[in-house]
Parts: structure tokens; C-alpha cells; sequence
């Protein structure tokens, strides 16, 4: 719970913490008893691996990288699907060796994500383009925020939700209630929240009518209902809402993005996102570039095993 300053803010910080813990009892009560059983699973998984050190739990995720990256093949053969079709130039040894690393970043957040709020203990977090997010709220229209499956998203967002201004992510509610609420509980710990797909628009505005931060990962294939910008020099499939909440707003747009510089070390960037013209095409295009430059800065810790390319230009 964040320490308010004052009565009001405490009632306010008091309120919040009431309505999520009714949310919590009337979904329990919602799930089926295989939900109930998953989200058990989930909280003995958080409960032990909160217990384990920093290196055991690196060490810990290494060994399941290696057990995925040998016994999955189907997921490891669309990274390489994909980073050969990223970087074509690659040798097969350099596109093997970067596979590898990305189990292991990514099979690593995991368990770090598990064990929050434990494994928060120690990280060094610094701040690269602050001044661009601090300068957007000052409009009071809130923020657009764009992120991608791309670093510690989230850390990413733990950060944001400690920022100081109610910052709300839109997400998938997966079919599975019980794993549903661990992953929400986990991305609430700081103070962020969540709005789901399909929920009604108006929630979404309101955020940025209220001079929020709107936050949405906008990097995978969208099938018919995306609009086609460049991609690594493939026409991709691209989510348009970022783009479309902003032409209806007036809400500024933010690219920003948590990136892992060393063991317990990374650094969150935000970079303001410029476009050729308010165009939904060209706004997108504008964030997927800068997407596509961070990638190729760091390429094993973008999330390839999801199929970016999928649906087809007509």
C-alpha cells in the first residue's frame, strides 16, 4: 500500500485496497475448481520461489531455460523462424547462441515475476528520458503509453505504478480464472491497474480524461483488424488502438520500455513518439520503428516465440 500524505489520500489508498479485495472474494468464488486449483499452484509457486536467493533463483530458471530450449522444439523453432527472418545476415551459430540467451531471459523474468515483490529487493533501476514523461503530463490529457514484448515489461510496470499518476494497462483476461487473478494480483502490486479487452471504451477514456496513463503493448499480430507498417522490412500486422486513442484524445503518445543492462541492473527509456502526420499509418509506423531499433540494440530480449508475421498482406 503507498503511504499517503494525508487523510484523504489514506481513505482514498483505503478504499482502493477494499474494492480489490472484494474483487478478489466474488472472483474466487466465480472460478470453476480447476481455476481454483491453478491459482493454488500459483501461490505455492510464488510462496517458494520467494524463498530462494537471488543466484538461486537465476540458477533455477537457467536449468528450466535448458530443459525448454532441448525438450520444446515447436517454440524454439519459431524463434529461429524469426530471427532468421529478422536478421537474415545471422550465421547459424550466432542465431543459435541468441536463442539460448532468450530462454534464459526470458525463463529468468519469469521467476523474477513470481517471486514479486521479493526479487525487487537489490534491483537498480535508472531512468532515461523521465523529463519526456514528466513534460506529456503536464498537458493534463494524460498519456498514451506504448510498450512492446520486448525487456522486463514487468518491472516496467511495477515502476510505473509506484510513478505517482494512476497508470492502467490493457490486457488479455486469459480463459483460466484462477491463473487470470495470480497474474493480475502480481501486476498490481505496486499500484497499476488493469482494464480488459472488451470492456467498455468509455473505462479507457476515462483514464486519460482523468489525465492517467493509458498503457498498451502493441507489437503483436493483430490478423485482419491491424493495419500493415514495416516490420525488420516485412509489411506486420500491427495493433491500431494506440494510434486511434490518441486521434480521438488528444492524449500525447509515449514509447517506453524496462531494459536489462546487467545482473539486477536495468534502465527504463522513454522516447516520445514522433510521426510524419496524425495519420493511424503513420503513427503506427512511428512507434513500431522505434520497436525495431531497440530490438536490434538487444535483440535476446525480445519475445520471438510469438508468430509476428502470421497474416499476410493481401
Amino acid at each position: 500500500m503507498r503511504t499517503m500524505g494525508n487523510k484523504k489520500g489514506y481513505l482514498i489508498d483505503l478504499n482502493v485496497t477494499i474494492n480489490r479485495l472484494r474483487k478478489s472474494v466474488i472472483s474466487r468464488f466465480k472460478m470453476k475448481t480447476s481455476h481454483q486449483i491453478t491459482y493454488s499452484i500459483l501461490i505455492l509457486l510464488k510462496k517458494w520461489m520467494s524463498t530462494m536467493s537471488i543466484k538461486t533463483r537465476y540458477r533455477f530458471a537457467s536449468r528450466l531455460a535448458s530443459l525448454s530450449y532441448h525438450y520444446i522444439p515447436k517454440r524454439k523453432g519459431q524463434v529461429i523462424k524469426n530471427l532468421n527472418r529478422a536478421f537474415s545476415s545471422w550465421s547459424n551459430e550466432k542465431i543459435e547462441s541468441t536463442v539460448k540467451k532468450i530462454y534464459i531471459f526470458f525463463m529468468h523474468n519469469m521467476v523474477q515475476f513470481f517471486a514479486f515483490p521479493k526479487s525487487w529487493d537489490g534491483i537498480k533501476i535508472e531512468i532515461s528520458g523521465k523529463d519526456v514523461l514528466d513534460s506529456t503530463m503536464t498537458h493534463g490529457k494524460g498519456c498514451v503509453l506504448v510498450s512492446a514484448h520486448f525487456g522486463v515489461w514487468e518491472l516496467f510496470a511495477k515502476w510505473m505504478g509506484e510513478y505517482g499518476t494512476r497508470f492502467v494497462g490493457i490486457a488479455h483476461r486469459q480463459k483460466n480464472r484462477g491463473a487470470n487473478r495470480f497474474f493480475q494480483e502480481q501486476r498490481e502490486l505496486a499500484g497499476g491497474e488493469h482494464i480488459f479487452r472488451k470492456e467498455p471504451l468509455e473505462k479507457m477514456y476515462d483514464v486519460l480524461k482523468n489525465n492517467g496513463i493509458l498503457a498498451l503493448v502493441s507489437d503483436q499480430d493483430a490478423k485482419r483488424k491491424g493495419i500493415f507498417v514495416d516490420f525488420f522490412g516485412t509489411p506486420s500486422s500491427t495493433p491500431k488502438g494506440a494510434a486511434l486513442f490518441h486521434q480521438k484524445s488528444g492524449a500525447p503518445m509515449v514509447f517506453g520500455v524496462c531494459i536489462q543492462t546487467g545482473f539486477q541492473k536495468y534502465r527504463i527509456e522513454f522516447v516520445p513518439i514522433i510521426s510524419k502526420s496524425d495519420s493511424t499509418q503513420d503513427i503506427t509506423q512511428a512507434f513500431t520503428f522505434i520497436i525495431e531499433e531497440k530490438v536490434r540494440q538487444y535483440p535476446e530480449q525480445y519475445f520471438w516465440f510469438h508468430r509476428r508475421w502470421k497474416t499476410k498482406q493481401d
